[in-house]
């Protein structure tokens, strides 16, 4: 199968992680016998240093050509200090969010048996947790309009909208997997003050009857924000608008342990996106000692939801596990007093790992 993938390291650490992902992507396509073609375009900091743009019209039309987008992480605290900066990285992946129609971010959490006791939770409580938190990507507060400030700059303001078609296509996207997992479906939002959630709870209600298998369950965010922490074994599939999503899924992101293991997708309209959910953390970028594994996983979720690639998607699975089991892993996850390896030693034993099926 001939697979073609826009690479886009970006800023940070992110092309250090991305170079250990696509070894792992080389190998399963050698050991499988697929042809890659992949080729690199520019977004984020990066992006604006070579040509004023955060996500330029290349990349875009590299993005639109390919099957699938293999993402590493932007920012830069260059942009970060700068209040009065008006082209910001972070504005390159919101404007690919848009332009690509990524209306829903998959971000799947599980616990891995080797890592419990890096989980800031009691083993009892995250043992076998393993849900999908599926987050709006397009709509509500960060890209409603009007949003700035006031002439004087005294005020500030956003604001949130959301239609009910919005909503209603990410909500039958949720029930679709919902379906295929433990049929129970959890709706997080704030019905109780914000206009936009008793719109969500409403068109969830009209759906549900759609769906009688799935459970439908209605959770305010702060209650979800509790649950979590106290109870995440209790979730499945949890779907939300583009805010809630975003606090929450970092929330969720260190029952596993660290957020260097939480691989995401989104998809939508064209061409779906692939990446790890945590930052660019500039400070350690050049360093080669950032967590590669989220942006490992997320090759296996490439494999998985953009080629149909199940089995190619496990071989990743099972090297990571490996490097956990073998203790091959960054210092975030390391055993106290255990050893610890480089960026680049953990993606050449999963590379090996992988190539080992052979």
């Amino acid at each position: 199968m001939r697979l073609k993938i826009a690479v886009l390291p970006g800023d940070g650490i992110g092309p250090e992680i991305v170079r250990e992902g696509m070894k792992a992507i080389t190998a399963v396509c050698e050991v499988f016998g697929h042809e890659l073609e992949q080729e690199q375009a520019l977004v984020g900091a990066a992006a604006i240093e070579a040509c004023g743009e955060p996500y330029p019209v290349a990349t875009h039309q590299l993005c639109m050509e390919s099957k699938a987008v293999f993402f590493g992480a932007i920012g830069d605290p260059k942009y970060d200090n700068d209040p009065s900066a008006k082209v910001r990285p972070e504005q390159g992946l919101l404007a690919m969010r848009k332009q690509l129609g990524l209306y829903a971010n998959l971000r799947p959490v599980q616990t891995f048996p080797a890592l419990l006791h890096k989980s800031p939770l009691r083993s009892d409580l995250v043992e076998g947790a393993d849900f999908l938190c599926i987050r709006e990507l397009t709509g509500g507060l960060y890209f409603g309009r009007p949003q700035g400030r006031s002439e004087d700059g005294q005020t500030a303001y956003d604001t949130c909208i959301y239609s009910r078609e919005e909503v209603e296509r990410i909500l039958r996207l949720a029930y679709g997997y919902a379906r295929r997992r433990r049929k129970k479906l959890t709706l997080v939002d704030k019905a109780n003050v914000l206009a936009t959630s008793r719109l969500w709870r409403e068109v969830a209600r009209d759906l549900a009857s759609e769906y009688p298998e799935v459970e439908t369950e209605y959770m305010f965010v702060d209650n979800a924000a509790m649950r979590l922490v106290q109870w995440p074994k209790s979730f499945d599939v949890m779907v939300t608008e583009n805010m809630f999503g975003d606090i929450l899924t970092d929330e969720a992101s260190v029952i596993s342990g660290s957020m260097g293991l939480l691989p995401s997708a989104s998809v939508g309209l064209h061409t779906s996106l692939f990446e790890p959910i945590h930052g660019s953390w500039p400070q350690a970028a050049g360093k080669n000692i950032a967590n590669p594994l989220a942006q490992i996983l997320s090759a296996a979720l490439m494999f998985e939801y953009a080629f149909g690639l199940a089995e190619e998607g496990q071989a990743i699975r099972r090297a990571v596990e490996a490097s956990m089991q073998a203790g091959v892993v960054t210092a975030d996850i390391a055993m106290e007093g255990g050893k610890v390896y480089a960026t680049s030693e953990v993606g050449d034993f999963i590379r090996e790992q992988i190539l080992s099926r052979q």
